[in-house]
């Protein structure tokens, strides 16, 4: 069995940056164990696979792995798929996605870039000191705040984009934060060229750093908003590899708006025997 990958850096500016997906066309859905096994071949962030949707309200089912599990959201494999997809279909304005836990996920044209539609998933609980400590210790420094996201995201803010850039976390710590859970950690300040700064860790997904992360500033962007009163700023995810976002907060969406380019074109062979079990 032969699948069509292509290989894509969400986000990038250019050359070397961004963060790397792979989006895979399926003619039907294969075993769980299957695509877990191709995401941890491929090793990158995220393996988006796509199938065809026969209804009227998608284009294509859409699903994300990371080299060790499925996640509910991916944000920069989604901005990936949509790349593909609009690359190959240039009268198509936009790509509709129907995901199993993000609902119905878009990515049109913008300009040179693309706009990505996701849930606004607001980080608007205050933690407890407990908790806020055991942050201090995992990100090795104290932030001025911490919010969380129901049990899956915390947010750690602070003063300046030094800080941040500086943070040298132990992932061990960060996984002992919530134990079982795949558990995504933020770390944002203001920016320098742009509004907002960040860093992700997410070291329960078996990658210990995201080079830019489309899910995570679905989770800072109404905090910010908030914070400067209006629906919409610029931000920089500083990774080794970086990228430039604009968010834009919509009522119960945010809008994501990035390029991307595809790096890689060619096909995964699949061992019939891999299927069959």
């Amino acid at each position: 069995m032969r699948l069509p990958f292509t290989q894509v850096d969400a986000f990038a500016d250019g050359a070397f940056t961004g963060n790397p997906a792979a989006v895979m066309f399926l003619e039907r859905w294969l075993p769980d164990t299957v695509l877990q096994g191709i995401a941890a071949d491929n090793n990158l962030s995220e393996t988006a696979f796509l199938v065809a949707h026969d209804g009227a309200e998608a284009d294509f089912e859409l699903r994300w792995f990371t080299p060790k599990l499925e996640v509910a959201l991916c944000g920069h494999a989604t901005l990936a798929s949509g790349h593909v997809v609009l690359d190959a279909l240039p009268d198509l304005p936009l790509a509709r996605f129907l995901t199993r836990e993000a609902g119905l996920l878009t990515v049109a044209r913008a300009g040179d870039g693309l706009a990505m539609r996701l849930p606004a998933l607001p980080a608007n609980r205050p933690v407890t000191q407990a908790e806020e400590a055991a942050v201090s210790a995992a990100l090795g420094t104290l932030p001025v705040e911490v919010w969380a996201r129901g049990g899956d995201y915390l947010v750690a803010m602070f003063d300046s984009p030094d800080e941040v850039r500086s943070l040298q976390p132990d992932f061990t710590a960060i996984l002992a934060l919530a134990p079982g859970v795949d558990l995504m950690l933020i770390a944002t300040s203001p920016g320098e060229d742009t509004e907002v700064l960040s860093r992700v860790f997410v070291p329960a997904c078996g990658v210990d750093e995201d080079p830019v992360t489309g899910s995570a500033h679905a989770v800072i962007a109404p905090l910010w908003a908030a914070r400067f009163g209006r629906p919409s700023f610029t931000a920089f995810q500083a990774s080794a590899r970086g990228g430039h976002l604009a968010c834009r907060v919509e009522g119960a969406h945010v809008i994501l708006t990035g390029k991307a380019r595809t790096v890689i074109r060619g096909e995964y062979d699949l061992p019939d025997a891999a299927v069959s079990g």
